[in-house]
C-alpha cells in the first residue's frame, strides 16, 4: 500500500529538523585554537535547519487521495458483494422453487405410478375376464357344433346290387353319404358314434326284390338289437322301414345289421338308407 511510504518520509523530515552535531563539553580545546572555535561557532549560528512541511502536505494530500480512491474501491467492492449476495439470494430462491417443483413432480410421478399400477391390475383383471369369456365362447361354439349333429346315407356308393344272404348277422356300411353334420357317422365302418350325451332319432329303410329270401335289418346300439325292419314277398319289389329315438351317452355306437339268411337291395335311386340326428342334449 502507498500508505506505508508516509512513515519513512515523516521520519526523514524529523531527522532533518534535528540540531546539528556539536563537540562534547568534555572535549579539551587548545588555547591557540579557541579563536578558530569561536569563529566556527559563530558560523554555526547562521546555519539554517532544513524543513519539509511541503513534502508532508504532499504526502498527506496523496494519502487523502489514496484513501478516497480506496473508499471508492471499497464502495465498489461492497456494491459488488451486495449484488453477488442478491444474486446468491435469487439463486437460493430459485433452488428452493426448483426443489419445491421437484417435490411436486415427485408427488405427481408417484401418483402416476400408482395409477399405472392400478390400471395394470385392472388390465390383468380384464385379460383374465377376457380369457374366461373366450373360453366360454369356445365352449359355446363347441357345444353348438356338437349340437349340430345329423347324417343321412344310402347303402351303395354307386351302381346297383344285392347284398346277402349271409350265414351270420352282418354289419351294414352305408357308403353313399349325403349329409354328415358333425362327422359323427363313418362311411368306412358304418358306425354312428355319439359326440355328446342327448336324445337322438334314427330312421332306416330297406328295399328288396321279391324272392324266397326275406329282407331284415336291425338297429343296433352297443351290440344290443333295438328295432327291426322286415318284409318278405315272393315277387315284385318291396320295402320296409322303422325308426327309434335313443338316449345315448358320449361314445355310444349305433349301426344297422343285416339279419342272417336275408338280403338287401340298393341302386342309384337309393332305396336302402340310414339316417339320424340329435334332438337335444342332456
Amino acid at each position: 500500500m502507498k500508505v506505508t511510504l508516509f512513515f519513512p518520509l515523516l521520519l526523514f523530515c524529523s531527522l532533518s529538523t534535528a540540531a546539528p552535531p556539536s563537540e562534547s563539553d568534555n572535549d579539551i580545546i587548545p588555547r591557540g585554537e579557541q579563536a578558530d572555535y569561536q569563529g566556527r561557532k559563530s558560523a554555526n549560528v547562521s546555519y539554517q535547519r532544513p524543513t519539509c512541511p511541503q513534502d508532508i502536505h504532499a504526502v498527506l494530500r496523496e494519502m487523502s487521495s489514496m484513501l478516497a480512491e480506496q473508499k471508492v474501491e471499497l464502495r465498489h467492492l461492497q456494491r459488488e458483494n451486495e449484488a453477488q449476495a442478491a444474486k446468491l439470494g435469487e439463486l437460493k430462491q430459485q433452488v428452493q422453487v426448483k426443489s419445491k417443483e421437484l417435490e411436486v413432480q415427485k408427488t405427481q410421478l408417484n401418483q402416476v405410478q400408482q395409477q399405472v399400477q392400478a390400471q395394470a391390475g385392472e388390465l390383468t383383471a380384464v385379460k383374465a375376464k377376457t380369457n374366461v369369456t373366450e373360453n366360454q365362447v369356445e365352449a359355446l361354439m363347441r357345444d353348438r357344433e356338437v349340437k349340430q349333429v345329423a347324417f343321412s346315407a344310402s347303402l351303395l356308393a354307386s351302381g346297383s346290387g344285392i347284398m346277402g344272404p349271409f350265414n351270420a348277422h352282418t354289419n351294414l356300411v352305408f357308403r353313399h353319404v349325403t349329409t354328415n353334420i358333425g362327422n359323427a357317422y363313418s362311411p368306412n365302418t358304418g358306425f354312428f358314434i355319439a359326440p355328446v350325451r342327448g336324445a337322438y332319432h334314427f330312421e332306416f329303410h330297406v328295399g328288396a326284390h321279391g324272392s324266397s329270401y326275406a329282407s331284415s335289418t336291425v338297429l343296433v346300439k352297443n351290440g344290443q338289437h333295438i328295432f327291426i325292419a322286415h318284409q318278405h314277398q315272393p315277387s315284385h319289389f318291396g320295402k320296409s322301414s322303422n325308426g327309434a329315438t335313443l338316449l345315448l351317452e358320449v361314445g355310444d355306437v349305433v349301426f344297422l345289421r343285416l339279419w342272417e339268411n336275408t338280403r338287401i337291395y340298393d341302386s342309384e335311386n337309393h332305396h336302402s338308407t340310414f339316417s339320424g340326428h340329435l334332438l337335444f342334449t342332456m
